[in-house]
């Protein structure tokens, strides 16, 4: 029986090593013999020709607002004129910067938002004419707490 139980050890045990030893391992090298052809020139060529995504230039009334803006906080000492100068970015990351937010080139919402500029919603559907109730009491009558304990089951 022992060598039966050996046999078949030995069998498990080359069962589990032959299998990685077959298993083959492909390496594609630019030196390969299909590098020259016309299919991977042009993926190769599609890879550069990427269209940038996002916003990429800030309108010029857009600009001039946010200059404005600048003038306005002391941050800006140009005439505003619409054009996102050097002088414009400096005078936006110093504010971002001292209001403890991000110097991207960009500008930071939080930034616009703090200096009057935010999102203007006087278009909006429901701006026109809209009231808004006040919000409830967060109080709670107190019969309506007497209830709540009864209903717990709790007796102080």
């Amino acid at each position: 029986m022992s060598s039966s139980r050996r046999a078949l050890a030995l069998l498990i045990s080359a069962a589990l090593l032959v299998p990685p030893a077959f298993a083959a391992n492909v390496r594609h090298s630019s030196t390969s013999s299909h590098a020259g052809s016309a299919t991977h020139k042009l993926s190769h060529t599609r890879h550069k020709s990427r269209r940038a995504r996002g916003q990429q230039a800030i309108d010029p009334d857009r600009v001039t607002q946010i200059q404005q803006a600048l003038v306005r906080e002391h941050y800006l000492t140009a005439e505003p004129n619409g054009d996102w100068d050097s002088t414009t970015v400096a005078a936006m990351q110093k504010y971002q910067a001292d209001h403890g937010w991000q110097t991207k080139l960009m500008p930071d919402s939080r930034a616009l938002k703090s200096l009057g500029l935010g999102p203007d919603y006087s278009t909006a559907l429901n701006a026109n004419g809209s009231s808004f109730a006040a919000p409830p009491s967060n109080s709670t009558s107190p019969s309506q707490t007497a209830g709540f304990v009864e209903a717990s089951g709790v007796h102080q």
